[in-house]
């Protein structure tokens, strides 16, 4: 993994771990696996160096490389960090988050290895990846709608605005994991 990928893990690591820890505090909702949350996190971009010179599908090939490992669970929430499969608002409503949504929403708040708003990732993306066709510009602004929509029923359940989650990443360390 290049260094900047494994930072970008990290920092993902790192948002995800902070958003758990603070949920967990302000909801009765079932108990988070916060060790499932930092491990999907930190292995989300595991088959992304691999991809830069394969072209391949980096969250499908991270999947399968955890699922031949023996966690066909990680492989999961390493598939949907690009995408969601299921957008289930009733439950969230409801303060009912699992890993894959924390590691698909921190993974776009994080660019490189920076706090960014998911304005700011969206202009990014579509930069980086829309490779000016407006029909991948139209998909990656469809996705991101559903994460604006995510952030505002997760920080419904918490006591602070996205914009200053950099203050409450504090002394969360995930190298203990």
């Amino acid at each position: 993994m290049l260094a900047n990928i494994r930072d970008h893990s990290l920092m993902v690591a790192r948002v995800a771990k902070t958003l758990v820890t603070c949920l967990s505090h302000n909801t009765s909702s079932a108990a988070i696996d916060s060790d499932e949350v930092i491990a999907g996190a930190l292995l989300h971009d595991i088959a992304k160096t691999r991809c830069l010179y394969n072209n391949g599908h980096h969250a499908k090939e991270g999947q399968l490389i955890c699922e031949e490992l023996g966690y066909p669970h990680i492989g999961e929430i390493v598939l949907e960090h690009v995408v969601l499969k299921e957008f289930n608002e009733n439950q969230y409503k409801q303060g009912i988050f699992g890993a894959k949504e924390f590691v698909y929403y921190a993974d776009k708040r994080v660019r490189h290895d920076q706090i960014v708003s998911l304005a700011d990732r969206l202009d990014y993306i579509i930069e980086r990846y829309g490779d000016e066709s407006p029909v991948k510009e139209e998909f990656i602004r469809r996705n991101f709608s559903v994460t604006f929509k995510l952030e505002q029923l997760l920080f419904g359940y918490l006591d602070f605005q996205p914009e200053e989650l950099h203050l409450h990443l504090g002394d969360v360390v995930v190298a203990d994991h």
